[in-house]
């Protein structure tokens, strides 16, 4: 009888623990899957002048890991690339993992005084293939110096919002958003720049991904959206 008794209540001492191991098994969070991400663009994207781990994908990729996502970014930043580089690569960099792309073309467009309508159908492809294969963007805008007149000015600075708005894609206004104010020249960005005026120091680099951030927070958000 006592046999009896000790098997039943260590029985039920079994399934009372195998109970509290499967709900706790429920009850424990998934851990979310790894997010992939491209970033297209030129020698701004690809950390021209920097060590690797100065560069805007490391720095990014830093950032977003400190605010607790779990990102994978593929630097297809190509330095000297204009929207038409980024449009001839694009649909094989967009490799089947990945979820979103980050699209920052256009200032080699701006270097070589291309026609503002070019570069805007280029970026229009770009998009079209996003859209194609289903990834979210965040279309990352350039504004155009003085010097090339004012209606050459409205038409390049217009292109990226309008774009973005046609596609249904992110928008953030500036590459340089971090560093310099609207209307003024990335060269004014005194210790932020290097030597040529044109690309980012460590700490210039810093600034960007630290404005830019919460942009892209916005586009892994969207990716989660995307897949639930």
């Amino acid at each position: 009888m006592m046999r009896s008794l000790t098997y039943g209540a260590m029985g039920l001492r079994s399934k009372v623990t195998l109970a509290g191991f499967l709900l706790c098994g429920v009850a424990a969070p998934l851990k979310a899957e790894t997010v992939h991400l491209l970033a297209l663009g030129d020698s701004l994207t690809q950390g021209y002048g920097l060590i690797e781990q100065d560069g805007f994908v490391p720095q990014l990729r830093s950032w977003l890991a400190d605010h607790g996502h779990d990102v994978r970014i593929v630097n297809a930043g190509v330095s000297g690339d204009t929207t038409a580089g980024g449009l001839s690569r694009v649909e094989w960099s967009l490799t089947p993992e990945i979820d979103g792309m980050i699209v920052a073309l256009g200032g080699n467009d701006l270097l070589r005084g291309l026609p503002p309508e070019s570069s805007r159908a280029n970026l229009e492809g770009i998009l079209e293939v996003a859209e194609a294969q289903e990834v979210e963007v965040l279309l990352v805008g350039m504004r155009a110096p003085g010097n090339y007149g004012p209606d050459f000015k409205a038409t390049f600075d217009a292109m990226y919002p309008e774009l973005s708005e046609a596609y249904g894609t992110l928008y953030y206004p500036s590459f340089f958003e971090g560093i310099v104010s609207e209307g003024e020249a990335p060269a004014s960005a005194a210790g932020l720049m290097q030597a040529d005026g044109i690309h980012p120091n460590a700490e210039g680099v810093s600034r960007i991904v630290e404005a830019m951030g919460p942009a892209v927070e916005e586009l892994i958000a969207r990716v989660g959206a995307d897949e639930e």
